[in-house]
C-alpha cells in the first residue's frame, strides 16, 4: 500500500503523467548524480522558463544545467497566465519567480504532479488544488517502485550537498521506507 507521501503512478498501459518541476528537485538530485530518478519515475518532466533560466542563465553553475539543455525528457514550457504569476509574486513575497511559474504552469497544464519542496510554494499549490511531492517523496516513490534499493544513502548524500532536512523528518522518511 502506498505511503501518504507517495504519488500513485499509473501503470504502463495508462496515459503519461504531466509532471511539472521546480528548480530544487533538479539541482539537488543532479548534485548527487541521481537526476535520472526523475526520468525513471515520471518519464518526462516539464519546467517553466524561469526554472530553466535559473539553472542555465548567465553566470550560473548549477547542477542539472547541462541536463536541462541537452536531455529531451526535460521539456521547457512558457506559462501563459502572466497575470497569475504577477499576482502570486505580489501576494506571496516569499516565493521566487521560478517557484511561482512552476505552480502556475502546473495549474495551467492540470499537471498530475508538481515537484516542489518549499513550504510556501506547497501552501500555494494546495490552495490551487494541485497534487505535489518533493525530493524526499520522489525518493520514497523510487524505493516503492524498486528503482533504488534504499533511500538512506541518498538522503545522506543530499544532506552532505546542502539539502536541509530536519532530524525528525529524516527519521520519519526512513521509517516510511522501512529503513529506521
Amino acid at each position: 500500500m502506498p505511503h501518504a507521501l507517495l504519488i500513485v503512478l499509473p501503470s504502463k498501459e495508462q496515459t503519461v503523467l504531466i509532471v511539472v518541476s521546480d528548480t530544487t528537485a533538479i539541482t539537488n538530485l543532479a548534485a548527487i548524480n541521481e537526476l535520472h530518478l526523475l526520468r525513471a519515475l515520471y518519464g518526462q518532466i516539464v519546467i517553466p522558463e524561469a526554472v530553466r533560466n535559473e539553472l542555465v542563465g548567465p553566470g550560473t553553475a548549477n547542477p542539472g544545467a547541462l541536463a536541462v539543455q541537452t536531455e529531451a525528457w526535460i521539456v521547457t514550457r512558457a506559462v501563459t497566465d502572466v497575470s497569475m504569476v504577477e499576482q502570486l509574486l505580489v501576494t506571496h513575497e516569499a516565493l521566487a519567480q521560478a517557484e511561482v511559474e512552476a505552480i502556475v504552469l502546473a495549474h495551467e497544464l492540470q499537471a498530475d504532479v508538481l515537484i516542489i519542496d518549499e513550504a510556501a510554494g506547497r501552501d500555494v499549490a494546495a490552495t490551487l488544488g494541485l497534487t505535489f511531492t518533493g525530493v524526499l517523496g520522489g525518493l520514497l516513490d523510487a524505493k516503492e517502485q524498486h528503482i533504488v534499493p534504499a533511500v538512506m544513502p541518498l538522503i545522506d548524500a543530499l544532506i552532505a550537498n546542502g539539502f536541509w532536512i530536519s532530524p525528525a523528518l529524516r527519521t520519519a522518511i526512513l521509517q516510511l521506507a522501512s529503513e529506521a
